[in-house]
């Protein structure tokens, strides 16, 4: 997992921090992330996602494309 900036395919930027294990399963990996901009919720928020969702492709348009996709440092 890259660390730096995705974009969400539908709203802002987000910034990757960390991957963690879950202490129940150690097989079980969360991405680390924080948003980067202001919504419901304040700039800087962090959050947690399953690593199998953050990773994975959505339907938009008739097309598969990332849910998050990396834009870099």
């Amino acid at each position: 997992m890259k660390l730096g900036k995705y974009k969400h395919y539908k709203k802002g930027m987000y910034e990757v921090i960390g991957v963690a294990r879950y202490s129940e399963d150690a097989e079980k990996e969360f991405v680390v992330y924080k948003m980067l901009y202001e919504s419901d919720f304040p700039y800087g928020q962090m959050w947690v996602r399953d690593k199998e969702l953050f990773v994975d492709e959505v339907e938009v348009d008739g097309q598969m494309v990332p849910r998050y996709k990396y834009v870099g440092d």
